[in-house]
C-alpha cells in the first residue's frame, strides 16, 4: 500500500515538473504601441510581415481585428513575432530547429530590424532577445527579404523617370559599381519651398531642386551606380525650359502620397531610405550615400555659391561634403575663371 502511494506521488510530481518546464520555455509574442499616423499596413510593413499571408492573418487573429479595423494610440497590440532568449550558442539550438537556411533567414531578419532601428539591440547583446516571425515556426511559407530594386529600366537602360528625351541612360563607365545613392529633391508635394517671382510666373524651389536631382541621378547611373529618386514626379522628367511650372503631385518612394505635415513627410522619406539602405547592405553594397538638394532662396545681393551641410554626428558626411566642395573649386578654375568659388561646408542638425 505504501509503495503504491509513493509511486503515485512520484508520477504526479514528474507531470507537474514537466508541465512547468514547457511553460517556462514557451516564447511570447512581442507587443508594440502604434506611432502617430500608424495603420495596420504600415506596422506590418515596418516589421517586414506584410509579404507573409500567414503573418498577416495571425496578426488579425491574435488582436481580434480585421482588415477594416483601426488602431488606437496608447493601446498595445501583439505582433506575430516570437521573442526567445538567445542561448549564446546558435539560433538553431535556441529555438529547437535543425534547418540551417531558416536560421540564416532569422539571423538576417534580426539584423535588418536592428539596422533600421526597429529593434533596439542585437540579439547577441544585452538581454539577448531573438525575434522569430510566426511564419518561420508554424507556416510552410518562406519569405526572403531581398534588396529593393531601384527604378527598373523599361527596355535596355531606359528609365522613364527621366522623361522621354532622357530616359535612355547609356553606361559610360563602371567606376561607381557597388555604390548606392539616395537622391532627395527638397520640399515637394504640399510644400513648394521658397517661391520667387519672375514676371507673371511663380518659381517654386521644389521644381528646380527636383530637376537638378534627376540630372544627378542619371549621371550616377551612367557610371554604374545604383541610384534611387526618393522624391518623385512621374510626369516631370528632366526639363529644358527656364520656367518650370509649379505642381503638387510629387510622391515619395515607393508610390507613397506625401503627408501634409512636415515632420511626418520627412519621416516618410527617411524611413524609405533606411529600409532601402538595410536591404542594399545585406546585398553587399560597398558605399551608400544620401544627397538632399535644395535651391538657395536668398536675394540677389546675398546670393552664394553652392554650399554644403552635413550632419554633426556624421564624420563620413563631413568628408563627402569637403570632397564635393574641393571638386566645385576645381571646376570653377575651368568653367568660371572670372569668379572665385566661395561655397562653404558646415554642420547642421537637420532631419534629412
Amino acid at each position: 500500500m505504501e509503495v503504491t502511494l509513493i509511486r503515485k506521488g512520484f508520477l504526479i510530481f514528474f507531470i507537474l515538473l514537466s508541465f512547468t518546464t514547457v511553460q517556462a520555455e514557451e516564447p511570447v509574442f512581442i507587443t508594440i504601441a502604434p506611432k502617430s499616423g500608424d495603420g495596420i499596413l504600415s506596422i506590418l510593413r515596418r516589421y517586414h510581415l506584410i509579404d507573409s499571408k500567414c503573418d498577416v492573418q495571425k496578426f488579425y487573429k491574435i488582436n481580434d481585428l480585421n482588415e477594416k479595423s483601426k488602431l488606437y494610440a496608447g493601446k498595445k497590440y501583439k505582433l506575430p513575432i516570437f521573442e526567445f532568449e538567445y542561448n549564446g550558442k546558435s539560433i538553431r539550438s535556441t529555438i529547437g530547429i535543425n534547418d540551417w537556411d531558416k536560421a540564416i533567414r532569422i539571423k538576417d531578419y534580426n539584423k535588418l530590424l536592428y539596422g533600421q532601428g526597429v529593434k533596439s539591440t542585437k540579439f547577441t547583446q544585452g538581454k539577448k532577445k531573438l525575434w522569430v516571425p510566426y511564419r518561420e515556426i508554424y507556416c510552410d511559407e518562406v519569405i526572403t527579404i531581398k534588396p529593393i530594386e531601384p527604378d527598373k529600366p523599361k527596355g535596355k537602360r531606359v528609365y522613364p523617370i527621366f522623361g522621354k528625351d532622357h530616359e535612355h541612360t547609356p553606361l559610360k563607365s563602371k567606376k561607381l559599381k557597388g555604390h548606392v545613392y539616395y537622391i532627395v529633391g527638397g520640399h515637394g508635394g504640399p510644400d513648394p519651398g521658397a517661391i520667387g517671382k519672375y514676371g507673371k510666373y511663380n518659381l517654386c524651389e521644389d521644381e528646380y531642386a527636383y530637376d537638378v536631382s534627376l540630372r544627378l541621378c542619371r549621371k550616377l547611373i551612367e557610371h554604374g551606380a545604383v541610384a534611387y529618386m526618393i522624391t518623385r514626379d512621374e510626369n516631370d522628367g528632366i526639363r529644358s525650359g527656364s520656367i518650370l511650372p509649379c505642381d503638387k503631385d510629387e510622391s515619395t518612394w515607393k508610390n507613397q502620397q506625401m503627408f501634409q505635415r512636415q515632420k511626418p513627410r520627412l519621416l516618410q522619406r527617411s524611413n524609405a531610405i533606411n529600409k532601402l539602405y538595410e536591404s542594399q547592405k545585406l546585398a553587399g553594397a560597398k558605399k551608400q550615400m544620401m544627397i538632399a538638394i535644395h535651391i538657395d532662396s536668398r536675394s540677389v545681393g546675398e546670393r552664394a555659391d553652392v554650399f554644403f551641410y552635413y550632419h554633426m554626428d556624421s564624420p563620413k558626411g563631413k568628408k563627402a561634403a569637403l570632397n564635393l566642395q574641393a571638386k566645385m573649386k576645381e571646376k570653377y578654375t575651368i568653367y568660371r575663371k572670372s569668379k572665385k568659388y566661395t561655397g562653404t561646408v558646415s554642420a547642421r542638425d537637420l532631419h534629412m
